[in-house]
């Protein structure tokens, strides 16, 4: 039996969390590339390398947040129903579209498991593939807002009314997540009012999202 992983943190050895990372490498978008990795404690980093414009150079973008229970149980549930990528979840369909070269891996002390693929047959690797992609695009927002926030003010309303309207239609997954970038605009007396105001809506939606799970 292999040993644990561990850590050694504060001069004693911890094991690490279960960890599952889903990545997405596709040239033709924006972003061209992300990785989400969600640890069984729920502590989650969000990682991707973006445009703002499409003449602007790419940034890379990292955020850090803790993923709501309830989807935080529904990825390791379906992770596990999923064998934990240990076989071919690839459909092998070569003529499917192409829509980004995809991982899953799963880590904990005893496995060590990368599945790639474009489009998958199982159940439960479509619904996490569903799920973090309705994250990254959540998370997008905040590497955008935040953007505008520092160098193009004027940019936030637009940005913040198609958030909000998304968000309505339950089109949005971890809103919470967002709440550092959020608050620096809700704070930034800068800022015009309206802007403000529409940025604590959102940052509200999201912490009533989070405790509704």
């Amino acid at each position: 039996m292999s040993l644990p992983l561990v850590s050694q943190e504060g001069g004693k050895a911890a094991a690490l969390p279960a960890t599952v990372t889903f990545t997405l490498d596709f040239p033709q978008s924006n972003p061209a590339h992300y990785s989400i990795a969600v640890e069984a404690t729920g502590h989650a980093v969000y990682e991707c390398t973006a445009k703002v414009a499409e003449d602007s150079e790419d940034q890379h973008y990292r955020a850090e947040f803790d993923v709501s229970p309830e989807n935080r149980e529904r990825i390791f549930s379906w992770a596990k129903q999923a064998q934990y990528f240990a076989g071919k979840i690839d459909s092998g369909n070569a003529k499917l579209a192409f829509t980004g070269a995809k991982i899953l891996s799963y880590q904990d002390g005893q496995r060590s498991n990368t599945a790639r693929y474009n489009y998958s047959n199982l159940g439960p690797v479509r619904e996490l593939t569903n799920l973090f992609q309705s994250v990254a695009g959540t998370l997008e927002y905040g590497r955008r807002l935040a953007y505008y926030h520092r160098y193009q003010k004027l940019a936030l309303d637009d940005e913040l009314k198609r958030m909000e309207a998304q968000a309505k239609n339950n089109e949005l997954s971890e809103i919470q997540g967002l709440s550092p970038v959020l608050l620096e605009i809700v704070e930034d007396p800068s800022v015009i009012n309206g802007v403000r105001a529409r940025a604590q809506a959102v940052m509200k939606m999201g912490s009533v999202s989070s405790r509704g799970h």
